[in-house]
């Protein structure tokens, strides 16, 4: 009764600190879907080992993407209240399935343990696992010690102890997943289904009710501090660090606040990623409120299967070199950077560490230098493109004497089959009625089959380049002309942002000022570990830092577009069928957040979802216009004649093949 009686207060007190407006949360509470449980779990075959997957989705970027360290997160319990038990730990992996986050579970239904430190007792991984390992899902990685820009170090109060740093990489946005009745099938390299928007609120709500609610701080500093629990300095060194991480997350609500006119909510599957690593840097990094904008063109998370082989990458055809691309994403995702001015006078540290009393002093930092783990990004790089396609044959589709198998390929990851022993088997007859149409209606953008002869002798190969490499030039069509939403071209296009002149930045246009930010920080991360030039040019992949932001977006292959659901680079468009519809018949709203796949259609089924996201497409940002087949050819985004159904139908059954 005792301990019931201090809950009740403690929801007294939240109830007052939101009445009293003294935090900036608009809410008390996260809206989760509840997912029906599934069986058998299948991992597409892509070219992947199961080795290699798991390093890839697991490695460390040098990532602290949620400003706590990786003992914080396995501690934390989720933002619920009970009178009669206390809340699972956040880092329970049926919880952060939830928000979208694949559990690192093999194809027997057993877990895929991350490397993580040693876990503490209220963290201890199932008899017969390895304890130097934890079970965090696909895209989360650990590893290093927790740090801040100016390279002080967080530690465990009360010890010697260094903390861990935990972010997200690349598989946590692209690996994708779907269920058909009962089966989960997972796709290496396909889109994300997860809401980091509805995470970051249900993390700060965490660590605010970790602070306020009676108990809870006791039970988290148990788990943080373990012997030193009883300890009063090392309780209140841990206090005074979860004061100062609320007061962050507080001061970024309150840009968000400023710039809500500006944002549009992004929802399940997707994410205004190039804004707010602009956010993260120019803002965030460079403590520059100015530089704070809204999240106006959020975009369905990209599937990255051939990605390294497209001579510009985004959707808006923005960025040239893999490296610069893959840096970019890792200081978009809060690893640390020093961006201050070195001739400045020192600031106190102490008043500026993130992680409150306890860390290590830092030394004198290089401007620039940063947690990226660039080793990593390239060999991550290395496994997602494999060898230039068909670097033994050229592009010849003629057979050598001895060898059996067809010719060029990519040989890295490979575009996902169609699972015909999971779902529907494919109509073979429909299919060719298709391939028909396809070429009639799609290969002009959208190229021939990569199956086909005639896609590996396109002329949109371009010639070698000085090291012999080659790439595939994709098509840059106006927003104008093809008629889709704007926003995040043109948004991209027009930013500006402001910095000092002591980082020699030489634009104010946001993609070049990005572009010249990053090299600089590879630059430096060359430097400290000695690499050769020569290395240095592979490392960043034979290519130029090529940066643009064009009013165009880019056209690309459709092998494994099946299973890429939702359509359009913002997921305006729930299927396929959807999109060869003409706009009238394209629904207006629709849910996002459904796993369950439709093999008709082709995408995720868009039910009302109590926890999902209600996609608008009548907000900037969200239309649901262009690539239109429809029969008024003097409108813009109007790329085809209106399609029968039966038409529609051979088109997708033709796309299950590829």
């Amino acid at each position: 009764m005792h301990r019931n009686v201090k809950i009740i207060i403690g929801v007294v007190v939240l109830a007052a600190v939101a009445v009293g407006g003294k935090f900036a949360y608009d809410s008390f509470r996260v809206s989760l879907p509840h997912y029906p449980a599934t069986g058998k779990h299948v991992w597409l075959k892509q070219n992947w080992q199961p080795k290699e997957r798991e390093w890839y989705h697991h490695a460390n970027q040098g990532t602290q993407t949620f400003n706590i360290p990786y003992e914080w997160l396995i501690a934390l319990e989720q933002p619920t209240i009970s009178l009669f038990s206390n809340p699972g730990l956040v880092s329970d992996p049926a919880y952060l399935d939830r928000y979208g986050f694949i559990p690192s579970i093999t194809e027997d239904g057993e877990y895929d343990w991350s490397q993580c430190p040693t876990a503490t007792a209220y963290q201890a991984p199932p008899d017969g696992a390895d304890k130097r390992r934890h079970a965090l899902p696909v895209g989360f990685a650990c590893g290093g010690v927790m740090q801040n820009p100016d390279g002080s170090k967080w530690k465990r109060p009360g010890t010697d102890q260094f903390m861990t740093g935990v972010g997200l990489t690349c598989a946590a946005c692209h690996t994708g997943r779907f269920t058909y009745k009962g089966t989960t099938v997972l796709v290496d390299g396909g889109p994300a289904l997860t809401d980091l928007g509805k995470f970051r609120t249900g993390l700060g709500l965490s660590m605010l009710f970790t602070k306020l609610v009676p108990g809870r701080f006791d039970r988290f500093a148990r788990r943080v501090l373990g012997d030193k629990a009883n300890d009063p300095a090392a309780k209140a060194e841990l206090r005074n660090q979860l004061k100062v991480v609320l007061a962050v997350g507080q001061k970024i609500i309150g840009l968000d606040k400023k710039v809500k006119p500006h944002t549009v909510e992004e929802g399940y599957g997707r994410l205004d990623a190039l804004n707010r690593i602009g956010n993260q840097v120019f803002s965030l990094d460079l403590s520059s409120d100015e530089n704070y904008a809204g999240y106006s063109a959020p975009v369905h998370y990209p599937h990255i299967w051939n990605t390294s082989w497209y001579d510009w990458v985004q959707y808006n055809g923005s960025i040239e070199q893999p490296m610069v691309r893959n840096a970019g994403e890792a200081l978009g995702v809060s690893a640390t950077i020093f961006l201050k001015n070195p001739a400045a006078k020192p600031a106190d540290k102490s008043a500026a560490r993130q992680g409150g009393g306890g860390a290590k002093p830092a030394p004198e930092q290089v401007l620039f230098a940063s947690g990226v783990n660039v080793d990593v990004l390239f060999e991550m790089e290395q496994q997602l493109a494999g060898k230039q396609p068909d670097a033994e044959n050229g592009f010849s589709m003629a057979q050598p004497p001895g060898r059996t198998q067809r010719g060029p390929s990519f040989s890295g990851l490979k575009s996902p089959a169609w699972p015909a022993d999971v779902l529907p088997p494919i109509d073979g007859a429909l299919a060719a009625k298709g391939a028909a149409l396809y070429k009639l209606h799609c290969q002009q953008c959208h190229l021939p089959a990569v199956t086909e002869d005639a896609f590996w002798k396109s002329k949109r190969w371009l010639d070698p380049n000085k090291y012999g490499q080659r790439y595939l030039q994709v098509e840059l069509i106006h927003f104008d002309h093809i008629g889709t939403d704007p926003a995040q071209a043109e948004d991209m296009w027009k930013r500006r942002v402001e910095t000092e002149a002591y980082l020699g930045i030489t634009s104010d246009e946001y993609g070049p000022a990005l572009g010249q930010l990053v090299e600089k920080a590879i630059k430096v991360w060359y430097a400290q570990n000695n690499i050769p030039e020569a290395r240095q040019v592979e490392m960043n992949g034979y290519r130029n830092n090529g940066i643009q932001a064009p009013p165009r977006y880019k056209v690309r292959p459709l092998n494994g577009v099946w299973a890429t659901p939702p359509y359009l680079h913002n997921g305006s468009v729930p299927t396929i069928y959807a999109l060869l519809s003409p706009v009238a018949e394209r629904p207006t709203k629709f849910y996002l957040g459904n796993r369950e796949y439709d093999p008709v259609r082709l995408g995720y089924v868009t039910d009302s979802l109590s926890g999902g996201f209600e996609l608008d497409t009548t907000k900037r940002g969200n239309r649901n216009t262009g690539h239109e087949f429809d029969d008024a050819p003097d409108r813009p985004g109007v790329i085809g004649p209106k399609l029968s159904h039966d038409d529609r139908m051979a088109l997708i059954e033709f796309l299950k093949t590829q």
